[in-house]
């Protein structure tokens, strides 16, 4: 049985940037044919004129959100402008008939002016966060992560966050293997967790400890079955284990334990999409140690148990 494919209707507004337009069109156009339908509409009259000084052309209005599954807010003028009635309309009545609605940096502007986030936690480009939280008062706006997932809508931070985003949602429709082949035809990193903070000091390596470091990590990454504590790795990075904890936190954004954690649940997902072993030997062989833990964190990350996810990648 042939399953439909997702629709996903990107909205393009006059004076956009052309990268923030493009994010989710890379993501979800290097899927397997037949897995999306990405469908660029516009916000206002075409030909766009964008930031970089050429315009674009699209086919399609905003009646393109009347039927698609995704719909995507990939950024707003810089101004936060208030968001043309017709566009509040068309976002709330995609959100009101099921679709999940994504707004990427300052997209999240447009969402909280429908009144999407209201109630629930959002994020935005930290250096609009403020403001966001000033003007709409009934959202939880938390600067310090890459994007928020809240379900039915999406937010996320500035730039790169948003390809952070993208993956991730498409990590939730086709598995954690094809988003990683994705990432790795981007060079982006496979899984940033949303909960990664936005601010990241200096990129890894760019020293000899760095890349001691890195080869850590690596070791690490090969060997999660297996119990690791902050005292080994650091002997292992010859750092101390202040500077290893510092370290680990300037150049990846989270503790030890979180990007550990991350690592686990991936490798679990892996295990979970591509092979039929027991949830008992998924667990062992990600470095949970028994079905119950893996139970336990898998219902915390994803509100789903491990069985329940590897239906989702049974035909």
């Amino acid at each position: 049985m042939t399953t439909a494919p997702t629709k996903v209707a990107v909205i393009a507004f006059n004076g956009i940037t052309p990268f923030h337009l493009s994010v989710p069109c890379l993501v979800f156009d290097a899927a397997p044919a037949g897995r999306f339908d990405v469908c660029v509409c516009a916000a206002d009259g075409t030909p766009l004129a964008t930031s970089a000084g050429f315009a674009i052309a699209t086919a399609h209005g905003l009646e393109a959100l009347a039927d698609a599954d995704l719909v995507i807010m990939p950024s707003w003028h810089d101004d936060c402008r208030p968001a043309p009635p017709r566009l509040l309309d068309a976002l709330r009545g995609a959100h009101a008939r099921g679709a999940r609605v994504v707004g990427l940096c300052l997209g999240a502007y447009p969402l909280a002016e429908a009144g999407l986030l209201n109630g629930k936690t959002a994020t935005t480009h930290w250096a609009y966060a403020d403001q966001l939280a000033l003007r709409f008062s009934k959202i939880t706006v938390d600067s310090d992560v890459l994007y928020v997932d809240q379900g039915t809508v999406l937010t996320s931070a500035g730039v790169a966050a948003g390809l952070d985003c993208c993956l991730h949602l498409l990590r939730q429709q086709c598995g954690a293997e094809l988003a990683n082949v994705v990432a790795r035809q981007l060079v982006v990193a496979p899984h940033r967790q949303g909960g990664q903070a936005q601010f990241i000091e200096r990129p890894l390596p760019v020293s000899r400890s760095d890349g001691r470091f890195a080869d850590v990590l690596a070791w690490v990454g090969e060997r999660l079955e297996q119990a690791h504590s902050i005292d080994a790795l650091a002997a292992r990075a010859a750092m101390s284990r202040r500077h290893f904890t510092r370290h680990f936190r300037q150049a990846t954004g989270s503790s030890f334990k979180q990007w550990l954690l991350a690592q686990r649940l991936a490798q679990a997902r892996r295990l979970l999409e591509g092979s039929d072993a027991a949830i008992e030997v998924v667990a062992q062989q990600s470095g949970f140690g028994s079905a119950l833990s893996l139970r336990q964190h898998f219902k915390a990350a994803l509100q789903l148990s491990p069985s329940a996810y590897r239906k989702g990648y049974r035909i």
